[in-house]
């Protein structure tokens, strides 16, 4: 059974490892000591903190070392690694590194770290830093795989949901410590005070569901994304993985079999 490494363990890498564990490859999920993820109840990074995590039926859990990531592989699960400079890849060689981290930059993923390398969004360079890259920006193109070249650039807007884009997106209002008042899932009315950021508020511009939000507890910095409100109110969209991430996960997979492939049939 051929082994893939993601790094990241947000949403979008969550919804890529989902496809890819259905689809039958050994997963392990690279991640740093503290994760900065907003949708938590959908992203296998959340493992970090509580042990585990379960997405749709599939459950990543924390491990600790590699006989971990052997016994969790063994009961059908995900390892999650913390491991930023993913060392760890030497040693496993697998076949697919994906670079889910989402940093809008290379954050040191090449192409000699396995026989097929993927960047998902801005930041890599096909044929050069990876194999191939898979657009991220939501719109006509989203999920392209991306032979040569680079994916559209980081917008900073957010993808439009009823009229709404930046007002979805819940940014810190300065440097401090994240206190929460709501909950994922929770219907929030607009003006609502979701939560502090030192002793800043940060209030619900609009009326929706609690989508996304960062961890309580963790010290974040001005401008950074904390949560994510959905207008939609449908509580269901909190906890499952999003028709972003899983075009994302099938053109992934079709990319990695496509190259596979093509791989098999050269001379």
């Amino acid at each position: 059974m051929d082994t893939i490494i993601i790094r990241g363990g947000g949403d979008l890498a969550t919804g890529i490892a989902y496809k890819l564990h259905k689809a039958g490859y050994r997963i392990i999920i690279l991640e740093i000591d503290k994760p900065l993820t907003v949708r938590r109840a959908v992203a296998f990074s959340e493992a970090v903190y509580e042990g585990e995590n379960t997405v749709e039926g599939i459950k990543g859990i924390l491990a600790k070392n590699r006989k971990d990531i052997y016994k969790i592989w063994d009961i059908g699960a995900i390892p999650v690694y913390i491991d930023k400079e993913g060392r760890i890849i030497e040693e496993i060689k697998p076949l697919v590194v994906i670079d889910a981290i989402i940093a809008k930059r290379n954050l040191g993923t090449n192409k000699s770290m396995a026989p097929i390398t993927i960047g998902i969004g801005p930041g890599f360079e096909a044929g050069k830093d990876v194999d191939f890259v898979v657009e991220s920006n939501r719109g006509t193109n989203l999920g392209k795989i991306i032979h040569s070249g680079r994916a559209s650039k980081n917008t900073g807007i957010p993808g439009e949901v009823m009229g709404y884009t930046q007002g979805r997106v819940l940014r810190a209002p300065c440097d401090g410590i994240v206190k929460a008042f709501c909950k994922i899932g929770d219907i929030i009315d607009k003006g609502n005070v979701i939560c502090q950021v030192g002793d800043k508020n940060v209030i619900a511009p609009f009326k929706g569901i609690l989508r996304g939000m960062i961890r309580e507890g963790l010290y974040v910095n001005k401008g950074l994304k904390i949560g994510d409100i959905d207008p939609r109110c449908i509580k269901e969209y909190a906890f499952i993985i999003s028709d972003k991430a899983r075009i994302i996960g099938d053109r992934v997979l079709e990319g990695i079999q496509i190259t596979s492939h093509l791989r098999c049939q050269a001379p």
